[in-house]
């Protein structure tokens, strides 16, 4: 299923973007190997990752010209998202700056925090409008709770939080619009739908809750 996003109205707006490409863990021949083992600086410079976001940061900041807009999101819509580095929500949405609230975690999984977020979004900025987005080859489908016990195994200290891993991800967002539709603190919860994002082919597709 394709998603829709319902165009600007009011007056025109002029948003200056930069946009910073970085490399992700897919390479281009589908090899791990091809993949640096540590963040690639600057080789020239000797500097870091940091370094260079800070200097786009720099070259964006001379064009850059205040679009006058408030915290409030222009569509009243929260976006709640994995924070895997090949969705690029913004294009794949059809969203302008200023239009949504996003929400990313490891999985794009409801927890207590992303309720937490939601119910700001929602009470002190306006939202209405709840969209879930899970997708194919998420990271969390490799791991379990294992996980927090290998790290507590290591550092000496058990996390608080859960990993939230899954083997099926269209059940896990029917998971996620449950905790949405049922959390006290939402004030509204007719609106939420969730999806999958394939990320070979930038579509998405639409779950049913049932």
């Amino acid at each position: 299923m394709t998603f829709f996003v319902p165009s600007h109205s009011g007056p025109e707006r002029s948003v200056t973007t930069t946009v910073i490409v970085m490399s992700t863990s897919a390479s281009p021949t589908g090899r791990t190997s091809d993949v640096p083992a540590e963040p690639i600086g600057d080789i020239a410079t000797g500097g870091t990752v940091t370094d260079r976001l800070v200097e786009a940061n720099h070259q964006y900041a001379t064009g850059f010209a205040d679009p006058g807009m408030d915290a409030r999101p222009v569509l009243r819509v929260a976006v709640v998202a994995c924070m895997d580095a090949r969705l690029d929500l913004h294009d794949a949405l059809g969203l302008e700056l200023g239009d949504c609230h996003t929400i990313r975690n490891a999985g794009g999984v409801v927890t207590d925090d992303v309720i937490r977020s939601l119910t700001i979004s929602q009470r002190a900025l306006g939202t209405s409008s709840v969209v879930l987005i899970h997708h194919t080859s998420c990271g969390l489908e490799s791991l379990t709770e294992e996980f927090r016990h290998e790290l507590e195994l290591e550092v000496g200290q058990r996390p608080a939080w859960a990993v939230e891993a899954f083997r099926d991800v269209d059940q896990d967002v029917r998971q996620s619009m449950q905790r949405v539709r049922t959390s006290p603190f939402l004030l509204h919860t007719g609106d939420v739908r969730g999806f999958v994002f394939d990320v070979t082919t930038g579509l998405l597709r639409e779950i049913d809750p049932a």
